[in-house]
């Protein structure tokens, strides 16, 4: 999907579901990974992530588009237009938008390179980095701790 199809969605949306134009620029952003869209305040654009673009998230991005369409037109009527507002939750309801963006698998999830073992009791400990044996100790019996293996992914 190109911004110039997004932009007549996010406009054929806007009137349907909210008797409005949407009258600023739409905009797809490839960097984003966690949230679905943004409205930006100072120039009332609205950013949409690239990864709900492909039709088998088109669900998702209608639902992404009626949340951030909730921002722009409560913000430029002067009423609640942040998450926690009343206005803001009423009209997100009446629209049928998503509360939050739908997790698709984009966020980075740490991986665990080293496992430490108890000495003492056994217990098992993954870690992102490593640490130092001679400092730490075992936080179910105060065992000293050993570096059993550094894990390969």
């Amino acid at each position: 999907m190109t911004e110039a199809e997004l932009q007549k969605l996010v406009e054929a949306i806007a009137v349907k579901y909210f008797n409005q134009p949407f009258r600023h620029q739409v905009k797809i952003n490839y960097r984003m990974t966690t949230t679905g869209g943004r409205y930006r305040l100072k120039d009332h654009q609205i950013e949409i992530n690239a990864h709900f673009l492909i039709p088998q998230y088109r669900h998702e991005l209608i639902g992404i588009i009626k949340h951030e369409l909730t921002h722009y037109f409560l913000h430029l009527s002067g009423r609640g237009y942040r998450h926690r507002d009343q206005d803001f939750k009423q009209l997100l309801n009446q629209v049928g938008g998503s509360r939050f963006a739908p997790d698709i698998g984009l966020s980075k999830k740490q991986q665990r390179k080293y496992l430490y073992s108890c000495q003492k009791c056994g217990q098992e400990y993954r870690r992102v980095r490593q640490i130092n044996v001679r400092r730490y100790s075992c936080g179910k019996c105060g065992g000293k701790l050993k570096l059993v293996k550094k894990l390969v992914h």
